[in-house]
């Protein structure tokens, strides 16, 4: 099927029931990313910092970027005057350089923070215990700039659906209980970001408001070589 089929087919299965569609953009050309705009999809996700400072200025202004990938703090500055959303903030040392570049913007940054539920060496992330300490803390009640809307998890690579059901669900209800410890009163903390095209349907069953598909959309990946992140 092609881009366009892709994306109408996912938007009805996904606008029924209220789930966000992120397409993840990251190695495609712009001509795709074109294509599902121009079938209504205005929210794209991108890992690399450099490859998505190119498409930015290259696609419509009205697009919604979330950056998923990890993030060095030396590349906030290039996304802080126009991204929408970053789903992959895993430290204090980065939500303050965040919030640091979101100021000298004159905006605040909406982020989610990412808690690592994986059961593989190579996810980043945030143990549950480090969400709550950062929370808690008195660096985070001095952000003004930044605005935490949710939580985002990988859950393991792995054919193992008992698994990966039981490690959503782990998010989910941690992502429930920080909610009505420190975000009772804020309606924007309401996003869960969980779920890939391997596990997306998974995914919602266990709670998820925005999943992040790429193959399911664009087909296989088409390797391009970006310039390093």
């Amino acid at each position: 099927m092609s881009i366009a089929e892709n994306i109408r087919n996912l938007k009805n299965e996904l606008e029924t029931i209220n789930v966000k569609l992120v397409a993840v953009s990251k190695t495609k050309p712009v001509e795709d990313i074109q294509q599902a705009y121009n079938e209504g999809q205005r929210v794209f996700g991108e890992n690399m910092v450099q490859e998505l400072v190119e498409k930015y200025e290259q696609l419509p202004k009205d697009i919604e970027w979330h950056l998923i990938g990890h993030l060095q703090t030396n590349k906030v500055k290039y996304i802080a005057p126009f991204i929408s959303l970053i789903e992959s903030v895993d430290s204090m040392k980065l939500l303050q350089e965040i919030n640091k570049h979101a100021l000298k913007n004159n905006r605040v940054i909406d982020v989610l923070l990412q808690v690592y539920i994986a059961d593989e060496e190579t996810k980043y992330g945030l143990g549950f215990d480090e969400v709550i300490e950062l929370l808690r803390s008195d660096e985070f009640k001095e952000l003004t700039n930044v605005r935490v809307r949710g939580l985002m998890g990988i859950a393991t690579n792995t054919d193992n659906e008992k698994q990966i059901k039981e490690e959503f669900y782990e998010l989910e209800t941690f992502f429930e209980g920080i909610k009505q410890s420190y975000f009772r009163k804020d309606d924007y903390f309401n996003e869960l970001s969980m779920g890939m095209s391997s596990d997306y349907k998974i995914a919602i069953e266990q709670g998820s408001t925005m999943v992040r598909l790429g193959s399911t959309i664009f087909g296989g990946r088409v390797i391009k070589h970006w310039k390093n992140n």
